[in-house]
């Protein structure tokens, strides 16, 4: 499809089905096992008309992960180095569990990519999450130096966010079975465990 000229509602409407079929089976499936056969039967369209908006599966994929980064990484962007130190880390703690419950289909796309490699988007992460990793660590070193907050290794510290909050939408169905109806929301009690744990951490 020429993107240079304006899409009609029905080139929007049919891209916008598209998308949310593909975030889907990607989330399911992974790239390895999604199918162009899979993504036009969830979207409603014939393999065809879908590529008439994408020649191919990747180019699916890398539509989605585009889009994804910048919402992924928009909380550590609003981390303010003029707030207060602890209201801002446990803020962005907050943030990135909240994504968890509002996107999982979204984090599992990312880790899918990331457990392969990242393949189709190793530049952002070594070159656009990176540098911001780097400014971000930047000022919690600052804070940790000033007494601030605790004496830890910015680095690690937003590694353990990470991996702590998205936990809960990458394992989502090995929490829920283990749970096995015992939190009516896994997300209620785990914003409590996760808030007093970096709270700890973070607490001079």
């Amino acid at each position: 499809m020429d993107k240079k000229r304006p899409r009609t509602r029905i080139q929007m409407k049919n891209t916008a089905a598209i998308m949310e079929a593909a975030l889907d089976i990607f989330s399911q499936h992974g790239f390895r096992g999604a199918t162009l056969d899979l993504i036009a039967k969830s979207s409603g369209l014939s393999k065809p008309n879908l590529l008439y908006y994408f020649p191919s599966k990747e180019a699916i994929h890398i539509e989605l992960l585009s889009g994804l980064m910048e919402t992924w990484i928009a909380p550590l962007r609003a981390l303010d180095p003029q707030g207060d130190p602890i209201t801002e880390l446990m803020s962005y703690v907050d943030r990135k569990l909240q994504m968890s419950q509002d996107y999982p289909r979204e984090s599992r796309l990312f880790a899918n990519e990331i457990v392969q490699g990242a393949p189709r988007m190793f530049i952002s992460i070594s070159e656009d999450l990176k540098a911001l990793v780097d400014e971000k660590s930047a000022i919690l070193q600052t804070w940790s130096d000033d007494g601030k907050i605790a004496k830890v290794n910015p680095r690690h510290l937003l590694f353990s966010i990470w991996a702590l909050t998205q936990h809960y939408a990458d394992f989502d169905v090995q929490i829920r079975a283990i749970l096995d109806g015992h939190e009516e929301d896994p997300f209620e009690e785990a914003r409590h465990f996760v808030h007093t744990a970096f709270l700890r951490i973070i607490t001079p």
